[in-house]
């Protein structure tokens, strides 16, 4: 019984000194500088890179794929757009082809109709291979971005050490229920705070899918990589953005994070399908640390910090949690510093980002707490055991509805044509 307490209290301790150094630093590095960062190398000048905008989609609803094509339609980009909009066999494709008239007749916009799925990377990569703009950009189709995301990501690209770059993420659903303002206030902390502290060093560890740019003379190279990533001898079909954005850093490209390039994305609104996306997203993050890890020897020592915090914290929170409770069921003796250093961490913590972000909603976010510690360590134990399952776990059926009103922001666009499917635009 001893050891059970001692072993709950020893790792709590450490998990709280860990959490504490690691978030004070976080929030530190996360502050804008006064001044300009300076780059090693030159920014190039001249002409506005071309944009190719590809926008995979399986299975969306028509609404949502509308305002997505309608935010890429209304970007203030000056340079030269294309938009290839892939379907990736999508089961409402009658629906989705309605959606694909809306903008037939804008020649900067291509479609793609692959006969049958075969998930997004590939999807992406048929569009990449046929497109042939300076950069690329990818955007989820349940996404929409604000006007000025494409100039914004664009001019951070002009440095030719940048292999890519991501905006900040928000709900678009926001205000649907009380789970997806805890998602936006999660998306809020992993953008401003996670991404903004890893862009101090240039290595923004995962460049999230619903609107990341790459470097397309960087992307050619790294397609083969890409497109046959495997785990344990079998393909790995899920986590591109992080996988793409850490081949990135191994080419020693630098990405970074774009606070003002506003893109707002649809989360789920319901436990089941937020706990799948999470369990998807734990197996894309195993995975891939594994390979990151060569990569922080020649990176700050704050980056080390952040992986062992993010992958080593959650297992000490594990322990902590899991000998304390079976201390209790043996001796019915409550586990109360545990409780309280979990307790004091959270309302900390919420208050420390209430005054970062002038937000007092942030004090709301102590309700994440028993979801993280009840479900989603859980969900994080069971993604490490299971690593080799590729189930996607995703959007399986389609809604065949017609077009409908959605929420989003506003995009731009670009063009494509794999072999082995339809295309349609100019």
């Amino acid at each position: 019984m001893y050891l059970l307490d001692t072993t709950s209290t020893a790792a709590i301790s450490i998990y709280a000194l860990l959490l504490t150094a690691y978030k004070s630093m976080q929030v530190l590095y996360a502050r804008p500088l006064n001044g300009p960062a300076v780059s090693a190398a030159p920014i190039e000048t001249g002409p506005l890179p071309a944009v190719d905008v590809i926008v995979p989609s399986f299975n969306e609803d028509p609404g949502i794929l509308s305002a997505c094509l309608a935010s890429i339609a209304d970007q203030d980009y000056l340079g030269e757009l294309r938009v290839y909009v892939v379907d990736d066999g999508s089961r409402n494709r009658e629906a989705i082809v309605r959606v694909h008239d809306s903008y037939a007749r804008d020649p900067r916009f291509s479609f793609i109709l692959l006969p049958e799925n075969v998930g997004k990377r590939k999807a992406q990569i048929a569009a990449i291979g046929q497109s042939s703009g300076d950069l690329v950009l990818n955007v989820d189709s349940d996404s929409t971005i604000a006007f000025d995301v494409v100039s914004k990501l664009a001019s951070k690209m002009r440095d030719p050490e940048v292999g890519a770059a991501m905006g900040q993420l928000t709900a678009s659903n926001r205000s649907d229920t009380w789970l997806t303002r805890l998602i936006d206030m999660e998306y809020w902390l992993a953008c401003n705070e996670e991404r903004a502290a890893q862009a101090r060093f240039g290595a923004v560890m995962c460049c999230c899918g619903p609107c990341a740019m790459y470097r397309r003379s960087a992307l050619a190279s790294l397609l083969g990589q890409y497109e046959t990533q495997l785990f344990r001898g079998k393909p790995s079909d899920f986590g591109e953005d992080r996988h793409l954005t850490i081949l990135m850093l191994k080419a020693g490209f630098r990405t970074e994070y774009v606070h003002d390039a506003i893109v707002a994305t649809v989360v789920p609104d319901r436990l089941g399908s937020y706990l799948r996306q999470q369990l998807r997203w734990a197996r894309s993050t195993f995975r891939d640390t594994f390979l990151a890890l060569p990569l922080l020897r020649g990176l700050d020592r704050y980056l080390t910090l952040d992986v062992v915090a993010q992958n080593v914290g959650p297992l000490l929170l594990a322990l902590s949690l899991v000998t304390g409770l079976a201390h209790f069921i043996m001796t019915a003796t409550v586990p109360w510093w545990t409780i309280l250093m979990i307790a004091s961490m959270t309302m900390i913590r919420c208050s420390v980002v209430a005054l970062h972000s002038r937000q007092l909603r942030f004090l709301g976010f102590v309700l994440h707490t028993p979801i993280n510690l009840f479900l989603l360590l859980p969900v994080k134990a069971y993604a490490l055991c299971t690593l080799s399952n590729s189930d996607w776990l995703s959007r399986g059926s389609a809604p065949n509805v017609p077009v409908s009103g959605a929420k989003q922001i506003p995009i731009q666009s670009s063009r494509l044509v794999p072999p082995d499917c339809t295309c349609s635009g100019e």
